[in-house]
């Protein structure tokens, strides 16, 4: 039998929970069971107990908030323990349509694509400003350059992974997953498909973007470090080529100029030559260093893979771990 867990991070959302929550299916085509689980992120008001009103199956619980990607990662690790043979992510504002789970599932559950991404056509979303959506279109492509994806809405976080894709997720981005697992992914030769999806009535305002500038540095930061995380010797082999190219050619045109008797006033050349040459070979050893270091990573994934499977295979979920998952009984 076919698990689906629909999975959604909360931070104090006892005011949209109930919309979000009325708005998901309850069967699906392909699937057998759908069960929902909430990550409460440190909730101040009645997240857990709206939660248990409305019988959600499963409840993971942090002390106190530690933002989106940590609870996006322990929804995935609770689920993957769970049994989940897909997991879908939404969010507790009920930004994303719960109709929309149907499309977003089938190209995963038929085995098309390991992930499938919601693609909310930001261009027609009228609560999006103009210079929002012109921040999420760029976002997107430059993401889509440094994934080799065609992902159109890198930012969507309505989602869907096969359980070997969600297995396969090693994240370190503390801010938010969206735009690293999309790298991740598409260095790690998965299908990514993109699924037209409807959105609903904006209820409340952001709260992982409370300013465009730090939004705009942090999201350009995570896109640096991930695509530095899976290609670093490329990256870094092509620094040092270009360093080592110019101070090169530096070195040759100053060496024509010394050969015509006019080397004296140009000494400065030697000296811009000596730095980039010598800068341009330290990359080069970095980028050996780097590539060994990325060797060593893809086996520690595999290993943590294989840790996976292993307590996939348990129906105890461990009570010491970071979260706690609780079952919560329907209210009858």
């Amino acid at each position: 039998m076919s698990l689906l867990i629909i999975q959604i991070p909360c931070l104090n959302e006892e005011a949209t929970l109930p919309a979000t929550l009325r708005d998901l299916p309850s069967s699906i085509e392909g699937i057998d069971r759908i069960e929902i689980l909430i990550i409460d992120d440190g909730s101040s008001d009645r997240t857990i107990e709206v939660a248990r009103e409305h019988g959600v199956h499963h409840l993971v619980r942090f002390p106190r908030n530690r933002g989106l990607a940590a609870a996006f990662r322990a929804g995935i690790d609770a689920c993957l323990r769970l049994g989940a043979d897909y997991i879908v992510n939404t969010d507790g504002d009920n930004q994303y349509s719960g109709a929309s789970i149907a499309a977003l599932v089938e190209p995963v559950v038929s085995g098309g694509a390991d992930v499938a991404i919601g693609d909310r056509k930001t261009s027609d979303i009228a609560h999006f400003s103009w210079t929002k959506k012109r921040l999420q279109t760029l976002g997107s492509w430059v993401v889509r350059q440094f994934s080799g994806t065609l992902v159109p809405d890198a930012t969507s976080g309505f989602r869907c992974w096969s359980r070997h894709a969600a297995m396969r997720l090693n994240l370190v981005n503390r801010y938010t997953y969206t735009l690293e697992s999309i790298i991740q992914a598409g260095h790690a030769g998965m299908q990514i498909e993109s699924v037209p999806i409807g959105t609903n009535e904006k209820l409340r305002e952001s709260r992982l973007i409370k300013s465009i500038r730090t939004y705009v540095s942090r999201s350009a930061v995570t896109i640096l470090r991930s695509y530095l995380l899976y290609r670093p010797f490329r990256t870094f082999f092509t620094l040092g080529s270009v360093s080592f190219a110019s101070g090169l050619a530096i070195g040759v045109r100053f060496l024509w100029l010394y050969a015509q008797g006019e080397g004296s006033g140009h000494v400065q050349s030697v000296v811009l030559s000596g730095v980039l040459l010598i800068v341009g070979v330290q990359l080069g050893m970095i980028a050996l260093l780097a590539d060994l270091v990325a060797a060593n990573r893809k086996l520690t994934e595999e290993g943590l893979v294989r840790l996976r499977r292993i307590e996939a295979g348990s129906s105890q979920l461990e009570s010491d771990r970071p979260s706690t998952v609780l079952n919560a009984p329907p209210v009858g």
